[in-house]
C-alpha cells in the first residue's frame, strides 16, 4: 500500500492554518488559493479514476469551507495515487499553494 502520510500532513497543516486565519486574510486571497488547490487536486483524482470522463469542477462553497474542500480533495486523490512520485508532486502542490495563500 502506498504511503500518503506526507500528503495528509501537508493538507491538514494547510487546512488548520486556513481555519485559524482571520476573515480578512481569507478575503485577501487565501480562500481563493485554497479553492484553486482543491479544484486541481480533484481534477487529478478524476483523471486517474476516469481518464476519458468529462471533468467536474469543485463548486465554490464559500471562504469558510475552503479548508474542508482541500481536505476532501486531497483525501480523494490520496486514494488513487499510484506511486511515490505522484505523492511528492501532490505534496509540492499543497506546499506551494499554502505559501501563495500566506497562511
Amino acid at each position: 500500500m502506498l504511503d500518503t502520510t506526507s500528503l495528509t500532513r501537508a493538507v491538514d497543516h494547510f487546512a488548520d492554518r486556513l481555519r485559524a486565519a482571520p476573515q480578512s486574510r481569507l478575503q485577501r486571497g487565501a480562500a481563493a488559493e485554497a479553492l484553486g488547490l482543491a479544484r486541481e487536486l480533484a481534477l487529478r483524482a478524476q483523471r486517474v479514476e476516469d481518464p476519458s470522463g468529462k471533468p467536474r469542477e469543485m463548486p465554490e462553497a464559500g471562504m469558510f469551507a475552503a479548508a474542508d474542500q482541500i481536505t476532501v480533495a486531497a483525501h480523494d486523490l490520496a486514494l488513487v495515487l499510484r506511486d511515490e512520485a505522484e505523492v511528492a508532486e501532490a505534496v509540492a502542490l499543497v506546499e506551494e499553494a499554502q505559501k501563495r495563500a500566506g497562511v
